[in-house]
Formats: C-alpha cells, structure tokens, sequence
C-alpha cells in the first residue's frame, strides 16, 4: 500500500509525520503546480469548485509516482466537499487509474466507521504507539501555526520581508525533517528569535481579517498566495482558520487547550446567519463581525467559485458592512481567475481601509 494525500497548505508535514510514524509507506504528489491545474480541469466537471480540481490533478500526480491508495477526509451538510471522494473514484476509475479511496468521515458521524478505515490502515499497530504518533504530528501542527502567524505579524514590519520569507521556508523544511518534539519546538523558537531581531519600520500596519472556505484560506495555490500579497503592500493579516483549531474542533471535539483570536466569534454569526450552510458560512460570518468588533480595517472574503457556503455567507455582507462601517471584499476563485487584476483589486481595497483608517483617527 503506497499511500498520498492532496495538499492543503503545510497540512502535509503534519499528514506525512503521522503516517510515517505509523509505518505506512508515502508517496507525496509534488507541490501544487499549473501542471496540476491542467490535469485537475481536464477531468473534472466545468463547475466543479477550484478545490475539488486541483485535489484530482494531485492524485493524478501521485499516481505517476506509484501510488495506488488515497487518503481522503469526508464531510456532512449542504457543502460538497463530503461529495469528493465518491466523485473523485468515479472520475478516476473511468479514466483507468487504478487508486483505492479510504475516505475518512468525521468522527462526531461515525466514530466506529473511523476506527475501522483506520485499523485497515495500521492492522494491529498497538494503540500507544499510535498516540504517540498523533501526539508527534500535533507537536508540528502547533509549530507550523506558530510561525504562520509570526510570518502575517512581522512580514509588512520588518525592512527585508523576503528575507523574513526565507526564514520561514527554512524553518518549514527543519519542521518536516525534525525526528522528535524537542527539535521541533527548537526550530521555532529559532525561528521566531530571528524574526523578531530583524530590523523594523515605523509604520504601523493596517490590519485586515481574512475569512472563507477552509481549503482556499490555507492553500497559498489555490488563493494566489493571498496573505503574501497583502503582507507586502504593507497590511498585517489574521485568519480566521488555523490548521490546528480546525483538528481541535472537528477531530478532538475541542477537548484540547487551542484558542485563536476567533475561537468565540461562530456566534456572533446571529441575527445575520441564524443556521447552518455548510461549509464555514457561519464561521464567515461570525468572524467577519468579530473582526469589525475588534476594529480592524477591512476584511476580505476567499472562496472557491460556486462555493454555496460562501456565497450564503456573502450575501448578508452589506448588512454587517453598513452596521459596522467595515469595508469588505470578496474574491471568487478558479483556475481562469487573472493574477493581474486581483492584484489591481487588492491595491485599491487598501488604498481604501488607508483612507478608512485616517478618517476614523481624524488626519481627514
């Protein structure tokens, strides 16, 4: 069994030190690339979300290296994501590629169904050494969260952000490569002694709060390296989805100690988004509002094309917006999205929350 997985962000550190760790055999497709895109779009269906499309060009990919075994997570509720595994197969058995799916459903549905995909996974892999395998790979997704956010903090502050950047990939590769929790937390304590040694501007930054569909937030493929852009026109970013919250939530059912700035703004989705649409709708809007409450300057929406969730979130937009006084944006985006007028888009919204900003301090 040579097992591979889509990428989603840096999730594939954590992914790949838990299945190691288990003894399975690996084989990673390369990173995202327009080759990927190609592949994904050429099979896929015409409104198929970008997601979905550039999950398939990875296993395509991966299939080309030897793997013959794909590990999926599922999904509840209106979104489609709980839909891509099923549809994935299909997609892949007409086209003769030879993959066996083990999709991996929430566990809050079927606890047991979980165990078992498991148990095929590891057989009889004593349960203490599973254990320690997952508290290795939560050791690393706690690491990468760290010096993620450390990256949106100090980018649009400190004088030389690609060298900040070349930081980062450094301590991303250490991470990956680290063999215990001790050197692990050595990397990013390194990592962060460096960043915060680098020398300063003295502006301060706007501060722009980013929202939307899970994949498109933490795949800098998928969302034109977003947060990247924004931190270089000089805007510090925060995310409402960290990759660690998110396994808290929706694998440990919050039992562990993780908080972010927007672990308690779901409920602030009421009275503009009172029940669920899939997806992270609420948690859009919910944090849109906690952003605005917490007096950011301007929030800005990702989601995939046809992204039902988002665009039920979107649609109560102009009522937080005008109850606030916030400008927001949002982009819709797929393979055909065009770098140069989103980058046109992004320099005018912050020209804009500029000229918020000075208003609301009374330099206008």
């Amino acid at each position: 069994m040579k097992i591979t997985y889509p990428h989603m962000g840096n999730v594939c550190i954590v992914i790949k030190a838990l299945l190691t760790d288990l003894g399975l055999e690996l084989v990673l497709p390369p990173p995202t690339s327009r080759r990927t895109v190609e592949l994904g779009v050429r099979y896929s269906h015409e409104f198929a979300c970008f997601p979905f499309k550039l999950n398939l060009g990875n296993y395509l990919e991966a299939y080309e290296l030897g793997a013959d075994t794909i590990l999926m997570a599922g999904g509840v509720g209106p979104c489609r994501f709980g839909y891509y595994a099923q549809v994935q197969q299909q997609i892949l058995e007409d086209l003769g590629v030879k993959m066996e799916m083990v999709v991996l459903e929430p566990p809050d549905v079927s606890f047991h169904e979980v165990k078992d995909k498991i148990h095929y996974l590891i057989g009889d892999l004593p349960w203490w050494q599973v254990f320690k395998a997952v508290r290795f790979a939560w050791s690393k997704a706690r690491a990468i969260d760290t010096i993620e956010e450390k990256l949106l903090y100090f980018r649009p502050r400190v004088k030389e952000p690609i060298k900040l950047e070349g930081y980062f990939r450094e301590t991303l590769k250490e991470i990956d490569e680290a063999a215990d929790r001790r050197e692990v937390e050595r990397v990013v304590n390194s990592f962060l002694k460096k960043s915060e040694i680098m020398p300063q501007l003295s502006v301060k930054p706007l501060k722009v709060g980013l929202v939307g569909e899970i994949f498109t937030l933490l795949e800098p493929f998928a969302n034109y390296d977003m947060e990247r852009r924004l931190g270089l026109l000089g805007v510090e970013v925060t995310r409402s989805v960290w990759l660690s919250a998110w396994i808290n939530e929706h694998l440990c059912r919050g039992l562990l100690r993780v908080r972010t700035e927007c672990s308690d703004d779901k409920k602030l989705a009421a009275p503009y988004l009172n029940s669920f649409v899939g997806g992270h709708g609420v948690e859009t809007v919910g944090c849109t509002v906690g952003f605005a409450q917490r007096n950011y300057d301007g929030v800005i929406q990702l989601a995939p094309l046809t992204c039902m969730p988002e665009i039920v979130a979107h649609s109560v937009f102009p009522a937080v917006s005008e109850d606030y006084q916030i400008p927001l944006l949002t982009f819709y985006l797929d393979e055909l999205s065009g770098e140069a007028g989103l980058q046109t888009r992004l320099e005018a919204f912050v020209d804009l929350i500029s000229a918020y900003s000075r208003k609301k301090e009374g330099v206008l």
